[in-house]
C-alpha cells in the first residue's frame, strides 16, 4: 500500500505583525502619539527660531502667515477626509501650525510694535527669562477664558475634562443631539490650539513674579503636581487601544508633561537646545527628521486594534 499524502492543511502559523500593526496596539499607540506630540512641543521653538535666523526682520512676519496659512489648509484637507484616523493626525498639525505660524508670531509682532523688553534672568546674568512676545501673551488671558465657556459648556462635548465640569458643576445644556457627526479634524485642531494656549498661560502667571515667581515654594510644588498628573495621564494614554482616542488623549498628556519639562528648564537644570540650532543643529535635525518619519507613519496606522487581535 503505498502512502498518500495527507489533506489536512498544516496549521497555520500567526500572521506577522508589521510595524503599523504594532503601532495601532498597546502600549506602543499611546506611547508614539506621546512622543509625536512631546517632540513637536520643542521642535515648535526650533521652528520659529529657525524661521528669525533665515528670514529676518524683514521677512519672518510673512513667513509666520505662510506657515499659518499651510495649518489652515491641513485642516481644510482634514475635515473632508473620511479616516478618522487620517482626520485626527491632520487636526493635530494643522492646529500646531496654526499656533506656530499666526498666533505666536502675532504676539511678536505686537512685542515689537510696543516695544516691550524681555524679561532677563535674574538668576542667569544676560539670559532672557521670558521673551517679549510671552509677556504680551499673558494679556490675551480673557479672550482664552471667554471662549473656553462656551465650548465648555457644548452640550455635544466628548472632553473628559468639559464633561466633568457639566457633570459636577450643573453646567448640562441638554442632551448630545442624535447622529450628530464629529468632524475630527476639527476638533482636534481645537484641541491643540486651546491645550497649548491655556498650559502657556498657566506657566506665564506662574513665572510672574507679582503672583508666585519661577522660584516660589508653590511652584516647586505646582512642578511635583504637574508631574505626578503627566505621569498618570500617560500610565492610562499607554493602555488605550483606539489609534485616535489615543492621539487625542495624547495632546494634552504630552503638553502638561512638556510643561514640567519646561519648569525644570526654567531653573536652569539643562540646556534648552530648542531654541539654540547654531549649536545644536545635528541632534535638532535628526529628531526633525524622525518626527517627518513618524508623521508619515501615522497618517497610515490602522484605525483600531481589537483585543482579540492579542492572540
Amino acid at each position: 500500500m503505498t502512502a498518500t499524502a495527507s489533506t489536512t492543511p498544516p496549521a497555520a502559523s500567526a500572521p506577522r505583525k508589521g510595524v503599523l500593526q504594532q503601532l495601532a496596539r498597546p502600549p506602543l499607540v499611546g506611547l508614539f502619539a506621546f512622543v509625536v506630540v512631546f517632540l513637536f512641543q520643542g521642535l515648535g521653538h526650533t521652528l520659529m527660531v529657525g524661521m528669525e535666523l533665515i528670514f529676518g526682520d524683514e521677512y519672518v512676519l510673512q513667513s509666520a502667515f505662510v506657515l499659518g496659512l499651510f495649518g489652515v489648509i491641513l485642516l481644510f484637507i482634514g475635515m473632508r477626509h473620511d479616516s478618522e484616523v487620517a482626520g485626527t493626525w491632520y487636526g493635530f498639525w494643522a492646529g500646531s501650525l496654526i499656533w506656530s505660524g499666526w498666533v505666536e508670531f502675532s504676539f511678536v509682532w505686537n512685542a515689537n510694535m510696543l516695544g516691550v523688553p524681555d524679561l532677563m534672568d535674574t538668576h542667569a546674568a544676560g539670559q532672557i527669562a521670558t521673551k517679549a512676545e510671552y509677556l504680551v501673551m499673558m494679556s490675551s488671558i480673557g479672550v482664552c477664558l471667554g471662549l473656553l465657556m462656551p465650548l465648555m459648556m457644548n452640550r455635544e462635548t466628548k472632553c473628559n475634562m468639559f464633561v466633568w465640569f457639566q457633570r459636577n458643576l450643573k453646567l448640562r445644556t441638554g442632551k448630545p443631539s442624535r447622529g450628530y457627526e464629529r468632524n475630527f479634524a476639527y476638533i482636534t485642531c481645537l484641541e491643540t490650539i486651546f491645550v497649548t494656549w491655556t498650559c502657556y498661560l498657566a506657566l506665564l502667571f506662574i513665572y510672574d513674579e507679582n503672583i508666585l515667581g519661577d522660584r516660589h515654594p508653590v511652584t516647586y510644588a505646582i512642578f511635583f503636581f504637574n508631574t505626578i498628573w503627566a505621569l498618570y495621564l500617560l500610565s492610562r494614554l499607554l493602555q488605550m487601544w483606539k489609534v485616535t482616542t489615543a492621539v487625542r488623549y495624547a495632546i494634552p498628556t504630552a503638553i502638561i508633561a512638556f510643561s514640567s519639562y519646561e519648569i525644570a528648564g526654567r531653573w536652569n537644570l539643562w540646556t534648552d537646545i530648542w531654541v539654540h540650532p547654531e549649536k545644536f543643529g545635528l541632534v535638532l535635525s535628526l529628531l526633525a527628521g524622525s518626527l517627518a518619519i513618524a508623521a508619515l507613519l501615522a497618517f497610515r496606522t490602522p484605525a483600531h486594534a481589537k483585543r482579540e487581535q492579542q492572540a
